[in-house]
Parts: C-alpha cells; sequence; structure tokens
C-alpha cells in the first residue's frame, strides 16, 4: 500500500510512535527531499536504511506510475519535508494514480501546519478554506477574487513576499479584515500576531523571517433585496460614482447580480 506519512513541521518532538515505527520498518520511502528524509531519521535514533526514492514537484507526475506499481509488492513511505503529503506538498499525483490502478492508500496522521495555524488564529474555525500559496503573479486579483469569501482562509506565504502580500490583502479585503500571521509554528520562536490587516501589514514591512501562515477572516456578506441594492447602487451614483462601478461596488459587497443592479438602476432613473 501507499503511506502517507505527516512528518514535524519544526518541533522533532511531535513525531509520532508510528511515524517512527514506520520509519524503523520502511523498505522504500519515497520523499520530497531524501537528505531532509536522512537527517529526521538519525535526528529520531532511527539506523534503518531504507531505499529513498527522491519525489518532488518536478517528478512526481512522472514518479506516479513506479510508486504506485512498486506499491503492489511491498508498503512504500511517502514523506515531504514537514507536514501532511498531497497538502501543498507532493503527493497528490500518487494519491490519485494509486486509486486509479486499485492500489490502497492510507496516512499516518500528524502536523499540519494549517489546522495549527488556524487554532492559533483566534478567528472562526467552524468553516474554513485552505488556499495553499498566494501566486506570485496575480497576486491582487487573486485574493479580489476572495473577497466575499464567507469562510475563514487560511494561506501559505514566503517572509520575503510577506509584506507585499498583506499589503494586497489590505487593498483586496479592506484595512479592516482581521488577518493572524503565524510564524515559526512550533519552533522556538514561534510567533502569533493578530490584528487588523492593516496593522499587520506595517509589522510586515521591516522584514519577517520564518516559515509563514496567513490566516484571515471571512467576509460578512450583507444579505439584501435587490430592492435595496438597487437604492444602494443610486446612492453612490448621486455621489458621484459611474453606474456601472456603483453596480459592480454593491454586487461585490452583497452577492446580488451586478447586471441586475444595473438594469434595476437604469429603470428607477
Amino acid at each position: 500500500m501507499i503511506i502517507l506519512a505527516a512528518t514535524p513541521i519544526g518541533n522533532l518532538g511531535d513525531a509520532s510512535r508510528r511515524l517512527v515505527e514506520a520509519l524503523g520498518t520502511a523498505r522504500i520511502i519515497a520523499s520530497e527531499d531524501t537528505r531532509v528524509t536522512i537527517h529526521l531519521m538519525r535526528a529520531l535514533g532511527i539506523e534503518n536504511r531504507p531505499r529513498l526514492i527522491a519525489l518532488h514537484e518536478h517528478n512526481e507526475v512522472a514518479k506516479a506510475a513506479e510508486i504506485v506499481e512498486l506499491a503492489r509488492e511491498d508498503d512504500v513511505l511517502v514523506l515531504t519535508d514537514a507536514g501532511m503529503p498531497a497538502i501543498s506538498d507532493p503527493g497528490f499525483s500518487i494519491v490519485t494514480a494509486a486509486a486509479a490502478a486499485g492500489v490502497t492508500v492510507t496516512a499516518l496522521p500528524g502536523p499540519s501546519a494549517v489546522v495549527t495555524a488556524l487554532a492559533l488564529s483566534g478567528l472562526p474555525t467552524d468553516r474554513f478554506t485552505f488556499e495553499g500559496f498566494l501566486p506570485r503573479k496575480g497576486r491582487l486579483a487573486h485574493l479580489r477574487a476572495l473577497a466575499r469569501e464567507p469562510r475563514t482562509m487560511v494561506f501559505f506565504e514566503s517572509p520575503n513576499r510577506l509584506a507585499e502580500a498583506l499589503a494586497d490583502i489590505v487593498t483586496a479585503f479592506g484595512a479592516d479584515r482581521r488577518l493572524a500571521v503565524c510564524r515559526e509554528l512550533t519552533k522556538l520562536y514561534e510567533e502569533v500576531r493578530r490584528g487588523t490587516a492593516a496593522e499587520l501589514a506595517d509589522w510586515a514591512a521591516a522584514g519577517v523571517k520564518g516559515e509563514i501562515c496567513i490566516v484571515a477572516e471571512g467576509a460578512v456578506v450583507q444579505e439584501i433585496d435587490l430592492g435595496t441594492g438597487i437604492a444602494q447602487v443610486l446612492a453612490l451614483v448621486e455621489t458621484g460614482s459611474r453606474l456601472k462601478d456603483a453596480s459592480a461596488e454593491v454586487a461585490e459587497a452583497t452577492g446580488l447580480g451586478r447586471r441586475d443592479l444595473y438594469e434595476g438602476a437604469l429603470k428607477e432613473r
């Protein structure tokens, strides 16, 4: 079978007993970086010498069939450098290939930066969405598309791009949107900063180091009827906004159809 094994995201003490046992008995390990796996095994005092297969973002699709075929004859332990495989890390292609081939896939659960950051954020945890790494190009447009997402959102970001990402969140979500920036989770210098988007953008402008998770409060969508929405559009027009722009603004804030607002406001005028 294929065994997805979660590894510590920082503190080695978070390695589960099942992970240690699996590392000690595995004959085949497919890992994101074999050097990291060797270091982990040495740090945990494991003397096993399994066959190691490099499995990273550049070769995962090509390696998937080979690993699935190996798993027909023996267990294959799949690891990433930190956290759960297939969650913004290699593993997804292996799981889909195994499922298609009828090969069993199981998991050794454990540390996850996503749920750790969410739990520490102080933001609603009943419904959330994981958005992975923010794109390097088109980040602002990507965030604007999420501006009305009602669920709490979790993002990964590079420390080198954090200040720019938070500035874009201010633009896309508004200065008052509540955020938490979680840095170096489970490590010695773990830090959780909570505040508004504007406050955290100012804090990050001086530079921040370490592994970063951003947790963002979901949008509060105004639930109003079409007639009220049209009235809001007309009120914006009276203050100088173009009808098209006013319709788009009210549509984004309320979830009403932009065309319905536009046409309704035209009739009212």
